[in-house]
């Protein structure tokens, strides 16, 4: 096993989105990646520049951020050639590392628009170090820069930020600093490629919550329709439970709260947020976790005032 540590940049459209390819808004033009033993020491770095086929202008955005000219872009590879060598160079069971969430994600869609997404089944568990980071240091909740992280922790600057090798150097250096058990309980998944049908649907459980993923759907109110997805149960003993306050949408349509309350555990808060999938079609990715009965009317005021609020728009 090794620690794929890796970053991405990549461009857009330069005569803005209206003209983008709607299958590629970005489109990858530099990986950088550092590998990591199980130790977490230095195994070895991976990079590439890649030729872009689809934007070759660079946006006036993006050249003035990352420092890189269409001069220096030309002599690069291929898509095809960069991740065919990058995911050779990964080799067998990789752990997956990146700061955010966007990486991996963008990393599958150019995979897919030149029909390689096999190279890279999902979904992908993998870590999140800007989460990770948040956790050890701060709040689960706060996502800082990777700029941030490195002065925090006192990381000697040596390398550009946002370029894609110095970036992966600067995660890795962070990753290094954070505790195994942190790594190892705080795990993500990517849901790019989402599951297709009821049998790969996914349940992850963490320490202080567990997490559902579903297959997809024709419609968002599928989504909900569906008894798995509906289903509140018990974060301790897995028991489905009596809800005491129903599922109702936060008003954006995309998420949905209900709580239960436990015999023996006390109150469940469920929390759905109803996702489009590349496909088209929608999925579901639901919450579960314990709360207590503060925060428990907390929801149930909250539910109450978006009824009014309903109802007040319809008198109108």
């Amino acid at each position: 096993m090794s620690y794929i540590v890796f970053d991405l940049e990549w461009n857009q459209c330069p005569d803005g989105k209206e003209f983008e390819d709607a299958a590629l808004p970005f489109e990858i033009i530099e990986i950088g990646a550092i590998k990591l033993n199980e130790q977490k020491e230095l195994a070895d770095t991976f990079h590439a520049l890649i030729r872009p086929r689809v934007y070759p202008k660079l946006h006036y955005q993006i050249k003035k951020v990352i420092g890189l000219r269409e001069e220096e872009l030309k002599n690069g590879c291929s898509f095809e050639e960069a991740a065919e060598a990058f995911l050779a160079w990964c080799g067998e069971k990789p752990v997956f590392c990146t700061w955010g969430t966007l990486d991996l994600t963008e990393l599958q869609r150019n995979l897919l628009y030149y029909h390689m997404e096999e190279r890279l089944p999902g979904p992908i568990l993998y870590e999140d170090v800007q989460k990770l980071f948040a956790i050890r240091y701060e709040t689960r909740s706060v996502r800082r820069s990777l700029e941030y992280a490195v002065e925090f922790l006192h990381i000697p600057r040596e390398g550009a930020f946002h370029r894609a090798i110095d970036d992966a150097d600067y995660t890795a250096k962070i990753l290094q600093q954070i505790p195994e058990e942190v790594i190892k309980q705080n795990y993500s998944i990517d849901c790019f490629q989402n599951p297709k049908t009821r049998d790969d649907e996914i349940y992850l459980r963490y320490n202080t919550y567990d997490k559902f993923i579903s297959r997809e759907f024709d419609t968002r109110e599928a989504v909900m329709a569906d008894r798995d997805v509906a289903a509140v149960h018990c974060f301790l003993c897995h028991k489905n439970v009596r809800r005491v306050i129903r599922w109702f949408t936060d008003g954006s349509g995309r998420n949905h709260l209900a709580v239960g309350v436990c015999p023996e555990h006390g109150y469940v808060k469920a929390k759905v947020r109803v996702r489009e999938a590349a496909s088209g079609r929608f999925y579901a990715i639901r919450t579960t976790k314990l709360i207590s009965e503060s925060e428990m009317g907390d929801i149930r005021t909250k539910q109450l005032f978006l009824r009014l609020k309903k109802q007040n728009k319809k008198k109108k």
